[in-house]
């Protein structure tokens, strides 16, 4: 089956006449992906003792140049976090005096790695990349066009994984080359501490009062990194956007309501996930006591904790979290778990945004959610005939007694949608995402400008959709480098190379127009404007509005 080239708003029955939208030509740009492939036999690599050498605050660092572009990785930018760090808010890296290589991605973050790779489609489609996972994690990774003094702007990506896993090159499209090129920017990526080893908050077990936001911390201590170094890498310190996708979305957000990131980044970008209220703080402290409690230990034995493999420590932990499952529930808790704890110091207690006069009301924000961050048809055919009838059933146990209502909404505000289409809408809904862009637009001045990626890639029998994390690839120029996300060529390209460019204007001034999409509106409550990303891009307003009020 093969993608219609048309938008898929209109594909599903959304009407778009008289709505004042914008729509684009579907015409292929005017240069492809020079970047990913050079032409003729010439040399494009070149590593060697007086190449690629760059001044830190803790010593001098040795990458390389790849196609003219100079690469950094695994450049420490905080000490090893094992034994007595552990739980402890990130310490500096020891300086060093000889040239220090940067050849090589960092380890990544302590997590369950068994099993990473059993479903042989999930590894096909994303190739997950890991190497070695140790708590000595706190590194970066430097894209940058030059070593001088010309202050470009800075993108820092922060990878998904939902506090618990990934690592900040786990997807090829999550590389910076292309970027830096297109934008002549300088990209950023960085392994930060996840799961029960970044926020467990120990607090009144006798532990650190920060040790429930140290994985967030670390993200502070990487952008101070950026703020006192990306400066010898040809960046300006005072142009910093951070961006982040699925669970990085929702770091994006929890840094907005850090105090102790003020000041350290100007944009955000949040890509399917967000968060509008750290963990709360009760049952993250009574999550603290039961982790020492099944360790075997008492309260202040902090130290003995410390010392416990980190391997084990997670499966302690875990356990913990099973054994607190009804505390979650009594305290209305969608799920318990490790994430940023709303401690009202290191983060913000109240909900985020709700104050004109908070840092985070300078920051423009950009916000973009998939049409199907989840196709439930992906890797079974058969529910590509499915009727709306039994599409109720299958989601009746997420949506209680108002699923009828939310289907029939959906197939209402979507008419030419088939079944499987409305449940892929439905449990793809963009209401987190709204909830965001609602809140930040009500209380704070800068933009808020809101998209909703629509392309779907011609693979698996068009059954993909337009699922959670494709957007990635698209807005980092790099759709010729995930073919399993897009199918390559010239139709993904055309898209990627406006939405690139849209990026790279938000970086570089806060507004992301004149970059080959139609004029993007900032988001109002009142219009819900809207940037349909697809092979015809257009502006709309708030296109699933009818259909989103149910499931209020």
């Amino acid at each position: 089956m093969k993608p219609s080239r048309r938008n898929f708003l209109q594909s599903l029955g959304v009407s778009v006449a008289g709505m004042g939208l914008s729509q684009e030509s579907t015409a292929a740009p005017s240069h492809a992906h020079k970047a990913v492939k050079p032409t003729g036999d010439e040399q494009v690599l070149f590593v060697g003792d007086n190449i690629a050498i760059a001044n830190t605050e803790y010593g001098k660092v040795r990458g390389f140049i790849l196609r003219g572009i100079h690469q950094f990785l695994g450049i420490p930018y905080g000490a090893d976090t094992s034994g007595k760090n552990r739980f402890m808010p990130p310490q500096k890296p020891a300086p060093w005096t000889e040239v220090r290589p940067a050849l090589w991605w960092g380890n990544s973050a302590p997590q369950i790695m068994e099993k990473r790779y059993a479903n042989p489609y999930a590894s096909f489609v994303d190739h997950w990349n890991y190497d070695d996972v140790s708590e000595d994690c706190l590194k970066l990774n430097v894209w940058t066009p030059a070593l001088d003094a010309q202050k470009r702007p800075v993108v820092v990506w922060l990878h998904g994984g939902g506090f618990v896993n990934g690592n900040g090159i786990e997807q090829d499209g999550y590389h910076g080359e292309n970027l830096a090129r297109l934008g002549n920017v300088v990209f950023c990526s960085l392994n930060h501490r996840l799961g029960a080893l970044g926020y467990t908050h120990l607090k009144a077990a006798g532990g650190h009062p920060a040790s429930g936001n140290v994985g967030n911390l670390d993200m502070v201590a990487a952008l101070e990194w950026v703020k006192n170094n990306i400066a010898n890498f040809g960046g300006d310190p005072n142009n910093v956007t951070i961006i982040g996708q699925s669970g990085g979305g929702a770091k994006v957000t929890t840094l907005m309501n850090m105090p102790s990131a003020k000041g350290l980044f100007h944009k955000a970008v949040a890509l399917s996930g967000s968060s509008l209220a750290g963990v709360n703080k009760e049952y993250a402290e009574k999550l603290g006591l039961k982790v020492v409690e099944e360790a075997g230990l008492k309260p202040g034995e902090i130290d003995k904790l410390q010392q416990i493999p980190w391997r084990d420590y997670i499966d302690i932990a875990n356990r913990a979290v099973e054994k607190m499952a009804d505390e979650a529930k009594r305290l209305n808790l969608q799920r318990g778990g490790y994430a940023p704890v709303a401690d009202g110091v290191a983060l913000n207690a109240d909900p985020f945004f709700k104050d004109a006069d908070h840092f985070s009301a300078d920051i423009p924000l950009l916000i973009c959610s998939t049409f199907h961050e989840q196709s439930p048809s992906r890797t079974d055919a058969a529910l590509e005939s499915i009727s709306l009838a039994d599409v109720k059933e299958r989601i009746k146990p997420r949506f209680g007694d108002k699923t009828g209502e939310i289907v029939d909404a959906y197939a209402k505000n979507f008419p030419k949608a088939r079944p499987i289409e409305i449940w892929a809408l439905v449990v793809s809904n963009r209401k987190n995402a709204i909830a965001t862009a609602n809140a930040k637009v009500s209380q704070q001045k800068a933009p808020v400008y809101v998209a909703w990626f629509g392309w779907q890639p011609p693979l698996f029998d068009g059954r993909m959709r337009a699922f959670h994390c494709d957007d990635i690839c698209f807005w980092f120029y790099n759709t010729d480098l995930m073919l399993t996300h897009t199918g390559g060529g010239k139709r993904p390209r055309a898209l990627s190379e406006k939405m690139a460019k849209s990026f790279l204007n938000f970086v570089k001034t806060g507004n992301p127009n004149g970059g080959g999409l139609p004029n993007w509106k900032p988001y109002t409550v009142q219009n819900g404007e809207t940037m349909v990303l697809d092979d015809a891009p257009m502006l709309v307003n708030d296109p699933d509005r009818e259909a989103r009020k149910t499931l209020a």
